[in-house]
């Protein structure tokens, strides 16, 4: 299906979706700061149509770029690109993100260097250089998903003990083992991908990764963070609208509970998650009543969230 480069060791797989100017942002920002490893680039664009297609054909003509006639999600299209990747390693890198100079390739010498860590990823950083702590994250657990919904974890963003998913304060300003790599800037062997079968592709968008992260956690692997390998993010690009994305993360979040708790605790799960959307929808639609022109807006988006429980709190 793709060209294969004998001489190259990574391949770099970016999904994009209407992401015409970030993906070419990327691109260049790739090219220009990745002088030690050798590798190959396949775009997967999922239907797209807002010209990113033939933008990226002019631009970057050595793109192996597939231009995909149906929206496959994130999990289906790395999936597809991966089975005819015939290098020792693999890459994921989002569509809305910059790679900043050296990151890939001390990324890729920091994974040799730690084969027990399975899956690596790096620091990521917003526009403005402030830290974008959703390089990496800690698994969803009952005392998590227990602060989340009641609103602790929002109370006390500093707190390990209040936002364990979010490890506190920690800065990625050392190396650590984590839970869960995010999947906009994720390095695995190939060897280990093929053996946990990539992705679930029930996971259409979002949860994907931490579900291949546990999978690996199983296996024995010990994912890691280092913060010598940095790029930008500006996350959730490709997402129509905060409701929309915020389904998508409950359903994730949902599925995530179904496949990784003990299945006693999931109806618990499920009542958590719901919860959740009901003590934002009442909260913001009384902050909305009081003030209106502040609020209006973010407590339609909760609402609408909230007619969409049955759907969500079903899971992927």
């Amino acid at each position: 299906m793709f060209e294969q480069n004998a001489q190259s060791e990574l391949t770099v797989i970016i999904v994009s979706y209407n992401t015409c100017e970030l993906t070419l942002k990327c691109l260049e920002t790739l090219y220009e700061n990745t002088n030690e490893v050798a590798f190959r680039t396949v775009v997967w664009d999922n239907a797209s149509v807002d010209g990113s297609v033939e933008a990226i054909a002019e631009r970057f003509p050595d793109v192996e770029l597939v231009a995909s006639e149906e929206n496959l999600g994130f999990a289906k299209a790395n999936n597809v690109v991966a089975a005819q990747a015939e290098t020792e390693w693999l890459l994921l890198l989002n569509p809305d993100t910059e790679v900043h100079p050296g990151a890939i390739d001390r990324l890729l010498a920091f994974s040799k260097s730690n084969p027990q860590a399975g899956i690596t990823g790096g620091r990521t950083v917003f526009p403005d250089g402030s830290l974008n702590i959703a390089s990496c994250w800690q698994r969803i657990t009952p005392w998590s998903l227990f602060c989340m919904s009641t609103g602790l974890t929002a109370a006390f963003r500093g707190s390990e003990v209040f936002n364990p998913e979010g490890m506190g304060s920690w800065q990625r300003d050392t190396v650590r083992e984590v839970d869960i790599v995010v999947g906009c800037f994720l390095m695995i062997p190939r060897a280990l991908w093929n053996d946990l079968k990539g992705f679930d592709e029930k996971y259409f968008m979002y949860g994907e990764e931490a579900d291949l992260c546990l999978r690996a956690r199983e296996a024995g692997y010990r994912p890691m963070i280092t913060p010598d390998a940095q790029i930008m993010h500006l996350v959730g690009a490709a997402a129509a609208t905060r409701s929309d994305k915020q389904i998508l993360v409950a359903k994730a979040r949902v599925t995530l509970v179904s496949d990784h708790w003990p299945k006693p605790l999931v109806p618990l799960g499920r009542g958590l998650m719901w919860l959740w959307a009901a003590v934002r929808r009442s909260g913001v639609g009384l902050l909305a009543v009081l003030s209106p022109k502040r609020f209006g807006e973010k407590a339609a988006a909760w609402q609408k969230i909230w007619r969409a429980r049955s759907d969500w709190l079903a899971g992927f």
